[in-house]
C-alpha cells in the first residue's frame, strides 16, 4: 500500500504490515503469552481470592474460567489484525470513526500506563529488596511525604524504569524475541520453585486442605455467589487491556490458525497453572515461615546464599518481558494513532513510560480493595463496551470485510461525514452508564455512601454488562448500514 500523501491519519508504524512481517507462528504467540501470564501480578491474583473466602481450588478455577473467558473476544477481534494487518488503533476506525477511534485508543493507552507503573514498581521492588539482603536490613529510612515510600525506593523505581528503555528504543522485534527466549526459562523457574518448597517444606503444605470460608459453618457461609462473580469480572478485567489491543500482535501472524492456536494454548491453561503453583507454594509457606506468603519477591528475600540472587534476577527479568509485551506495545500504536504524523511508535513508548511515572502506581497497590474492586473492575467497564462494539462492527456490520486502504482518509467511508460514528459514541457511552454509580461507591465509599444494591450489583459485572449493552446499542444503530454511510 502506498503512502497516501498529506494524510495525517498515516505513519508507517501504523501501516499495513507486509507478508514478510507476517512472520509469526502459533509458538510465537504461544510463547508470548506464557511469558506474560508468568508474571508477578498474575501469582498473586489467587491471594486476593483466596483472603476473599475460596478454597486454594476454587481460586485457581475462577482464574482458569475468566481467562478462558476472555479469550473469546481475544479471537476475535485479532482475526482483524491476522487478516489485514492493522493494529487495533486503526481497526477502531470502522466502527468509531477516522476521528472518533481516537477516544478507545486513549482509554486502552491510558489503562496500559497504569499498568506499566505497577509492573515498573514491582520490578523496582524486586532491586530494593535485592540491596536489602546484600545489606542486611532494609534500606530507605522514612517515607517522603505525599508520596509514601522512603528514597531508596523511589530511586529502584526509577532505576527498573530506566533499564526497560532499552526496549522502547529498539521496537517492537526486540521484544518479541525477549518473550521468546524468557518463556522457556520461566516454565522451568517454575518446575525448580516447586521442588524447593517440597524439599524444604516436606510437602506442599496445609492450603491444600484449607476448606472454603462459605460451606456450611463456615465464616461467610452462603455468600459465594456474591463473592465470586466480582471476583471473576476482576480476572477478566485483568486481560481485557490485551481483549482490545490483541491486532497490535496477531497483525505479525503468518496465518489465522497460528494466532488461533497460538493464543488458545498460551493463555487458559497456563493461567490456571500459574494459579495452580501460586497456591501450592504459599502453602507450603505457611509450614516454612508461620505465614502465607502471596508476595514471590518477599518469598525470595527469605531465601539464602545464592538462592536469593537467582530468584530476584529471574524476577526482574520476567517483570521487564511482561511489562513491555502487555503494557508497552499497545499503548504505543495507541498514542501513536492519536497524532501519526507528529507521533511514532516509539514516541508513544516515551509518552508510555512517561506517564507510568506520574501515576504513581504504588497507590493503587495499597489494598485489595483498591486493586481488585476499583482498578480491575473499574477499567473493565470502560473497555468492556469497546469490544462489544468492535466485534459487532467487524462481524455483523462489515461480515469480516475492510477496505484497508479507507482506513487512513479524512474523506473515506469510515469517516461517518465529520470523523465520528455516533452509534459507536452511543453505545460506548450507554454500556459504561450502568457502571459509574457502583465505581464511585467502591472507589470513594465515603463521599457516595447511599448508591443503591442494585447498582452496587451491576457493577460486579461490569465487564459483561458494558459488553452486552455497547453490543446491542451499536448492532440496533448500525442495522443495515454495512460500509456505506
Amino acid at each position: 500500500m502506498n503512502h497516501p500523501s498529506n494524510n495525517d491519519l498515516w505513519n508507517d508504524d501504523l501501516a499495513p504490515t507486509t507478508a514478510e512481517q507476517r512472520n509469526w507462528r502459533w509458538y510465537h504467540f504461544a510463547a508470548l503469552w506464557v511469558g506474560m501470564v508468568m508474571c508477578i501480578p498474575a501469582y498473586t491474583l489467587s491471594a486476593s481470592l483466596v483472603e476473599a473466602g475460596m478454597s486454594g481450588w476454587q481460586a485457581v478455577l475462577t482464574v482458569f474460567l475468566a481467562n478462558t473467558i476472555v479469550l473469546v473476544p481475544m479471537l476475535l477481534i485479532g482475526h482483524a489484525g491476522a487478516k489485514y494487518g492493522i493494529p487495533y488503533a486503526v481497526l477502531a476506525r470502522t466502527s468509531f470513526g477516522t476521528g472518533g477511534a481516537k477516544l478507545p485508543a486513549l482509554m486502552r493507552a491510558i489503562v496500559a500506563c497504569g499498568w506499566y507503573g505497577i509492573q515498573t514498581w514491582f520490578g523496582g521492588s524486586m532491586i530494593h529488596t535485592l540491596l536489602g539482603v546484600m545489606n542486611g536490613a532494609p534500606i530507605g529510612g522514612e517515607a517522603l511525604g505525599w508520596l509514601g515510600i522512603n528514597l531508596a525506593q523511589l530511586l529502584c523505581f526509577l532505576a527498573f524504569w530506566a533499564i526497560q528503555l532499552y526496549f522502547v528504543v529498539h521496537g517492537m522485534e526486540s521484544i518479541r524475541q525477549l518473550e521468546t527466549w524468557t518463556a522457556p526459562l520461566k516454565i522451568a523457574i517454575c518446575f525448580v520453585l516447586l521442588w524447593w518448597v517440597h524439599d524444604k517444606a516436606g510437602g506442599f503444605g496445609p492450603l491444600l486442605e484449607q476448606r472454603s470460608q462459605f460451606v456450611p459453618g463456615g465464616p461467610k457461609e452462603g455468600q459465594f455467589w456474591a463473592t465470586f462473580w466480582p471476583s471473576l469480572t476482576a480476572m477478566i478485567g485483568f486481560w481485557a487491556t490485551l481483549a482490545l489491543n490483541i491486532p497490535d500482535f496477531t497483525r505479525f501472524a503468518k496465518s489465522q490458525r497460528d494466532q488461533v492456536v497460538g493464543q488458545t494454548v498460551g493463555l487458559p491453561l497456563p493461567m490456571g497453572l500459574l494459579a495452580a503453583l501460586a497456591v501450592i507454594v504459599t502453602s507450603a509457606t505457611v509450614v516454612l515461615y508461620g505465614k502465607a506468603l502471596w508476595d514471590p519477591v518477599d518469598l525470595a528475600s527469605r531465601m539464602t546464599g545464592i538462592a536469593v540472587l537467582v530468584a530476584l534476577i529471574v524476577l526482574l527479568v520476567d517483570t521487564v518481558s511482561v511489562n513491555l509485551a502487555a503494557n508497552l506495545v499497545g499503548p504505543a500504536y495507541d498514542f501513536s494513532a492519536l497524532a501519526p504524523r507528529r507521533i511514532s511508535y516509539r514516541s508513544g513508548g516515551y509518552i508510555t513510560a512517561g506517564l507510568a511515572l506520574v501515576m504513581m502506581p504504588w497507590k493503587i497497590l495499597e489494598s485489595t480493595q483498591n486493586y481488585i474492586m476499583t482498578w480491575l473492575v473499574g477499567y473493565s467497564a470502560l473497555l468492556g463496551p469497546i469490544a462489544g462494539v468492535l466485534v459487532v462492527d467487524y462481524y455483523l456490520v462489515r461480515k469480516t470485510s475492510l477496505d484497508v486502504g479507507q482506513l487512513y482518509r479524512h474523506d473515506g467511508i469510515y469517516s461517518y461525514g465529520n470523523g465520528w460514528n455516533s452509534a459507536a459514541l452511543a453505545a460506548f457511552a450507554l454500556g459504561v452508564l450502568p457502571n459509574i454509580p457502583g465505581f464511585l461507591h467502591a472507589a470513594f465509599p465515603a463521599s457516595f455512601p447511599d448508591v443503591g444494591e442494585a447498582f452496587k450489583t451491576i457493577y460486579t459485572y461490569a465487564w459483561f454488562v458494558g459488553v452486552a449493552i455497547a453490543a446491542v446499542v451499536y448492532g440496533v444503530m448500525m442495522k443495515g448500514r454495512g460500509t456505506q454511510h
